[in-house]
């Protein structure tokens, strides 16, 4: 059975989003399953301080999960791989291409 790369993250994102503080800064999840972009933010005022920012962004492109951006302890590409996706369906997304090379992941 082929692993449903959607569900997956999706699940990743929930938990992630289950285990935020909810302070007076939000967190919330924009998932947009149609376009296949999946995204965990935070936004608010603290003390004073307005806060918006992308915790975790992934895309799914061309069959590939693209991790855009991770701003959590979470080991991602970690995660998915224990989760059995393959290194070769994984692109770090957040590095430049010519970088990619030098990871143990999908080049794009």
């Amino acid at each position: 059975m082929a692993l449903d790369y959607s569900e997956l993250i999706e699940d990743i994102i929930q938990k992630r989003y289950e285990n935020s503080s909810t302070g007076q800064v939000r967190v919330e999840k924009v998932i947009d399953r149609e376009n296949q972009h999946y995204l965990l933010i935070q936004v608010g005022w603290m003390n004073d301080k307005w806060y918006y920012g992308n915790l975790l962004h992934l895309d799914i492109i061309d069959g590939k999960i693209h991790i855009q951006q991770n701003n959590t302890e979470d080991l991602i590409a970690q995660k998915l791989v224990d989760l059995g996706v393959p290194k070769t369906d994984i692109v770090l997304g957040f590095h430049a291409p010519f970088e990619r090379q030098f990871t143990e992941y999908a080049l794009g």
